[in-house]
């Protein structure tokens, strides 16, 4: 779990406090750029939330109309769907999404969340609800918080 705040540049149209989303890696545009490593500072196929926005420093970017800014981020919480049986808060878990092909059903992008890995180890935060009994697999599943 990377603890803390990060410090990045993101495009300035995009830099909202509070906004987030998935770092996708290095554009080609990106391997000349003398940016570069304040840039790609994160992990990619994580997920961030901007805690705050440095408005007083602009930089120029091949990518982003209007330039990028400094920005400090954070990986959010995420909601996932796990077992019932695995979901207590404050209790640790190695993330495994269920083996399932069925992209149509109603659960599956909260057992696939964005930002989180095969294998990556987090904290339950939190149980919010259970889900209806709609898993192709049959499970019986909860919607759970939790942080790498």
């Amino acid at each position: 779990m990377r603890e803390g705040r990060l410090t990045t540049l993101i495009g300035e149209k995009l830099a909202k406090v509070g906004e987030e989303f998935v770092f996708l890696g290095m554009a080609r545009e990106c391997e000349d750029c003398k940016l570069r490593s304040t840039c790609m500072s994160l992990e990619e196929g994580r997920r961030y939330r901007i805690e705050a926005v440095k408005d007083d420093i602009r930089h120029d970017c091949h990518l982003h109309d209007g330039g990028v800014c400094v920005v400090r981020v954070v990986e959010p919480p995420i909601p996932v769907a796990i077992e019932a049986r695995k979901a207590f808060e404050g209790s640790k878990i190695v993330f495994e999404p269920p083996e399932c092909d069925e992209s149509e059903c109603e659960q599956y992008e909260l057992c696939h969340p964005l930002g989180l890995k095969r294998g990556d180890k987090c904290t339950i935060l939190q149980t919010l609800e259970s889900l209806p009994d709609v898993c192709a697999k049959g499970l019986s599943l909860k919607l759970v918080e939790v942080r790498r």
